[in-house]
């Protein structure tokens, strides 16, 4: 797994998997993971994407694999977050614009930088993305503490997850084993990392970015979602042409528990803006 490192700046960790042809210059589609999550997460869309384009995973700065070498309380910032994904475009793309799909915080990313640097995209495609994080959201966040902050130093990365999963990510008759691994997974997050891009995101606003967003975009959305709820509607009005799909569920983490079906949305919007063949 490559890193990025560049002097004074955090270092950048990603995952890439390339299955094209190698005699073609396949475009690259980024997937960027959301709060508290890693690269590890979209493993289950590498079949169906890694065939018709390079896939590059990063991990955000302080999750994953991407090392906690910045100060955490001052570190997380949205100009931060969209400094480094140009390092990373650079360092994948250099010359050639992508595809980026983002889910949640990293489509709220992704909104950004299809807002100041349309030139470096070829499509937009977002995953459960509010443009702003909603109190109500904070509020279940928190499952009964004070805060979301103080819930997470309580209770430590893993079962703070695990405590939440329910409430907001994932149906009733999810399969254990998969709960438990999303929770180790996420558990491996440093609790300062999520205390920091928690405080940190509550003051994203993308609203009046997304209005300037001329790129083709994809929005799939839970239905009526019980972290994304209201949004829905103000991302379809925000975007001008979006193209929205809903999924038949509340649950937030479609991208996971729905992967096959997100993965082939996307596959085939991002094929019809570069001509790439998806038929295979």
């Amino acid at each position: 797994m490559p890193f990025i490192r560049r002097p004074g700046k955090p270092t950048l960790n990603y995952a890439i998997d390339d299955f094209t042809d190698p005699w073609k210059n396949a475009p690259v589609i980024i997937l960027q993971h959301g709060f508290g999550r890693s690269s590890n997460l979209w493993y289950r869309w590498v079949p169906y994407l890694s065939r018709h384009f390079k896939v590059v995973r990063p991990n955000l700065r302080g999750f994953g694999d991407s090392p906690v070498d910045f100060d955490q309380s001052t570190g997380f910032s949205a100009d931060a977050f969209l400094e480094d994904i140009l390092a990373v475009i650079d360092e994948v793309s250099p010359g050639a614009p992508v595809h980026y799909c983002g889910e949640s915080i990293g489509g709220i990313v992704g909104v950004l930088l299809a807002a100041s640097h349309p030139e470096r995209l070829r499509t937009l495609n977002l995953i459960s993305t509010p443009l702003a994080i909603p109190q109500h959201t904070q509020e279940s966040f928190a499952v009964g503490y004070p805060s979301w902050e103080e819930a997470m130093r309580a209770l430590g990365s893993e079962k703070w997850t695990a405590a939440t999963n329910g409430s907001t990510r994932f149906p009733a008759d999810t399969e254990q084993g998969l709960l438990d691994w999303y929770s180790a997974d996420m558990g491996r997050s440093h609790v300062e990392s999520l205390v920091g891009l928690a405080i940190a995101s509550k003051s994203f606003d993308l609203r009046e970015h997304a209005k300037r967003i001329s790129t083709p975009t994809l929005g799939m959305y839970p239905g009526n979602g019980r972290i994304t709820r209201f949004h829905e509607e103000l991302v379809r009005k925000s975007i001008p042409g979006i193209r929205m799909v809903m999924m038949p569920t509340e649950f937030h983490s479609i991208q996971f528990f729905m992967a096959r079906q997100c993965a082939k949305q996307v596959l085939y919007f991002a094929s019809q803006f570069d001509g790439t063949p998806c038929d295979e």
